[in-house]
């Protein structure tokens, strides 16, 4: 009997706590809602006295951002960012200064497209308008794609730094004979004739040597490393003949 009703005293005493200890809980979920809704109330009195852009309704790009037609892209992105800062809050405004920004990049990048179509077509006529010996001669060269350009210039430039690097020692004899061989290389997977191949690279190599002769003693001495012998330099007029004539001749 004793434990019965120490029993039920026990559970009557946990019913009445009960509320106690939910009360925390539901104050903390007042709070939580009341400052939510003071949060959202000071977000919109910040938005509705936010400073307002004057002309977010101009329709000029130019003359919503304040900047010249001529502008660089780096003032015309100045120009925004601080605009953008100036006016931060006001949604119409902000949305009026990217907007602009936008037109006008766009336009820019129309433009610089456009001309480059226009120098291609111009260039074309040109070719196309000029006497037959010059579209004969023409006729030899190709522009390849930028991935074969590039790994020719790598290579040509790799064997031009070992040249470099080995002038102390030797001469660049060794390093002419790879290049040499490279060429008639690249040239007979394009020509798929040997003999072809073989004596258009050696007077690339040839053509490329005189050049480098008559060039090389033209070139101020205050400017030249005084390890660098001449056959090194004309060596060097020499690779970049051979990277040409690898990568554009036909």
């Amino acid at each position: 009997f004793v434990f019965s009703c120490f029993h039920s005293s026990s559970s009557c005493n946990s019913q009445l706590l009960l509320p106690l200890i939910r009360m925390p809980r539901v104050i903390c979920s007042i709070l939580c809602v009341y400052l939510r809704t003071l949060s959202a109330k000071c977000m919109c009195i910040s938005a509705e006295y936010a400073p307002v852009f004057r002309r977010y309704r101009e329709r000029d790009p130019y003359k919503l951002l304040g900047v010249d037609r001529d502008a660089s892209e780096e003032e015309i992105r100045s120009a925004k960012d601080f605009l953008v800062q100036q006016y931060a809050g006001h949604e119409a405004s902000e949305e009026a200064i990217e907007g602009a920004y936008e037109k006008i990049i766009m336009k820019s990048y129309q433009h610089r497209k456009k001309t480059k179509i226009n120098l291609k077509t111009k260039l074309l006529k040109r070719v196309e308008e000029s006497p037959s010996w010059v579209k004969a001669f023409l006729g030899y060269f190709e522009v390849p794609s930028m991935d074969i350009i590039s790994k020719r210039l790598f290579f040509f430039a790799f064997i031009a730094g070992w040249s470099i690097a080995t002038s102390a020692e030797n001469g660049p004899a060794f390093q002419l004979a790879i290049s040499l061989f490279s060429c008639i290389y690249f040239l007979n997977d394009k020509m798929k004739n040997l003999l072809r191949a073989s004596t258009t690279g050696f007077g690339v190599l040839v053509g490329g040597w005189i050049v480098g002769s008559m060039l090389v003693p033209l070139i101020p001495t205050f400017i030249i490393p005084p390890t660098w012998s001449l056959e090194l330099l004309t060596s060097l007029v020499a690779y970049v003949f051979l990277f040409l004539g690898s990568t554009y001749l036909k």
